[in-house]
């Protein structure tokens, strides 16, 4: 069977210091979007073991974990081996959660192969245990997400164009969250209520600009510690027009809002010339050319 995972963006992301156990607090809007990849979930009983293909991946793969999780939260059903294949069209390590979406397709592909053991509510206590942004993506749609990443909510949001501006090189999640711990400037309110409101004012509306104007992420401080250079991206987005520009979650992707299709495509096709600064990956003396803009929408879950 084959499964949508789709990548999200934080409209807003707040982030609280560091708790006992080493994870970080937070509340957060998420924004599913139309970008996805496709994710082939095949049991195979005459093989060994589950197995990965997912080009352009290499070392450990989070759908392994995720289909390890799931065998582990229902030990006596039975489940042969999988094949997982993923068709990657997410930007790898781009802070657009596409690993965490490949797993919780894998989740539900695997439930479903199974016979359906879990609820949501159960696969998303497995997808907890994976990754913060797991568990959002076990029902792929708008969300408020706080606690640890535990607590999903679904919204609704208004239609939004985005243009998406990834880096030829990925930001370290971990590196990122370290330099937001020595620069020490984490939220203190988490409710998630006022999310709430804003997307119900968004969506009742039926325009980007109230999210445009609360646009917020507190580990765009960090990623631009790190990587100075998106500036780069965030200043050429506001240039071609965007409403609003963030960095997207740990990043390195960067993103803006625009008012609709129309202007997100011919953002896009400004930007393509647009150099950004991206870290050389190419040859020696040979700097890579930084991946073209991606133009989206919003998924309709």
């Amino acid at each position: 069977m084959t499964e949508r995972a789709h990548a999200k963006v934080n409209l807003v992301l707040r982030v609280g210091p560091s708790r006992a156990d080493g994870l970080h607090p937070l509340c957060s809007l998420f924004a599913a979007l139309a970008l996805h990849d496709e994710v082939t979930v095949t049991a195979d009983p005459s093989a060994d073991g589950d197995v990965v293909d997912c080009p352009g991946v290499d070392g450990d793969n989070l759908a392994a974990a995720a289909a390890a999780a799931f065998r582990a939260a229902v030990p006596g059903v039975e489940l042969p081996p999988l094949r997982i294949e993923i068709e990657k069209r997410i930007p790898v390590a781009a802070g657009l959660a596409g690993g965490s979406a490949d797993a919780a397709a894998v989740l539900r592909a695997a439930n479903t192969l199974a016979g359906g053991p879990l609820g949501p509510d159960e696969l998303r206590a497995v997808a907890a245990g994976l990754g913060s942004d797991v568990p959002s993506q076990v029902e792929p749609a708008h969300a408020v997400v706080s606690g640890v990443g535990e607590r999903v909510e679904r919204v609704e949001l208004p239609p939004l164009a985005l243009v998406l501006l990834p880096r030829a090189e990925g930001l370290s999640t971990a590196a990122v969250y370290a330099e937001a711990d020595r620069i020490g400037r984490f939220a203190t309110d988490l409710d998630p209520a006022p999310l709430h409101r804003l997307a119900a004012r968004a969506r009742a509306q039926a325009d980007a600009a109230p999210l445009a104007a609360a646009l917020a992420n507190d580990l765009q401080p960090a990623a631009l510690a790190l990587a100075p250079e998106l500036e780069d991206g965030l200043a050429a987005l506001r240039d071609a027009g965007a409403l609003a520009a963030q960095v997207s979650g740990s990043g390195p992707t960067v993103f803006g809002l625009f008012a609709d299709r129309v202007a997100a495509d011919s953002a896009a096709l400004a930007l393509a010339g647009v150099d950004r600064a991206a870290p050389p990956i190419a040859p020696p003396g040979e700097p890579a050319a930084a991946p073209a803009p991606i133009v989206t929408e919003l998924h309709a879950a």
